[in-house]
């Protein structure tokens, strides 16, 4: 089983949340989210999961997906991007 298998779309979308709630302050890439979530284990396979279910989180309000620093739409964005939680001010 790889690490991918071993993550459903809702416990990876929990863990994306709870590694961001650790400092609401920052904002996290893939990699990092990835890392922190599969540790020592292959946290490269995660990286695909990660997108979707961080577009998945977006789309119901509970994340910010941004690029270059700004706000974009979950369902239209490429390249390298950071995940947040939203703004509460």
């Amino acid at each position: 089983m790889t690490t991918q298998d071993s993550h459903s779309t809702l416990s990876l979308e929990e863990d994306i949340l709870m590694v961001l709630t650790r400092d609401v302050t920052r904002t996290l890439s893939a990699p990092e989210l990835a890392q922190a979530i599969a540790a020592e284990s292959d946290w490269r396979s995660l990286l695909m999961p990660i997108r979707r279910a961080a577009v998945a989180l977006a789309q119901s309000g509970r994340l910010v997906i941004y690029r270059k620093g700004k706000p974009v739409d979950p369902l239209d964005f490429g390249g390298v991007y950071r995940v947040g939680l939203p703004r509460q001010d």
